[in-house]
This record gives C-alpha cells, sequence and structure tokens, in this order.
C-alpha cells in the first residue's frame, strides 16, 4: 500500500475527504477543511488517519 505525502488529498470514512498535512509512522493527519460541507457536518477541522483506513484521490 502506498502512503500519503503532505498535499496528496486522501478520502476515508465512507466519503470524508482531507488534505494531508503530516506523515506519521502509522498515520497521518488531514486537514478536513478541504471539504465544501465542511462546516455543514460539524467535524473537527483536523483528525489522525490510520494508513490502513484511506486512499489517496489526488496527489
Amino acid at each position: 500500500m502506498k502512503k500519503a505525502e503532505i498535499g496528496n488529498v486522501i478520502e476515508f470514512k465512507e466519503g470524508l475527504k482531507g488534505v494531508v498535512e503530516k506523515v506519521n509512522e502509522n498515520s497521518v493527519i488531514v486537514d478536513l477543511t478541504y471539504m465544501k460541507n465542511y462546516r455543514e457536518l460539524e467535524l473537527e477541522e483536523k483528525t489522525v488517519v490510520n494508513h490502513k483506513n484511506y486512499k489517496i484521490i489526488e496527489q
């Protein structure tokens, strides 16, 4: 499995998308404000996603 890099857009948890801000050994930190409906979903601005739980959609 290819790991995401800083700046990649990833998709996880059934349609959530975000921009990778930091790559850790087992996970990435993702900025969710990339999504147009971010405010409507009432999510935190950033989240952590394990490498096993996302797919890269833009590099």
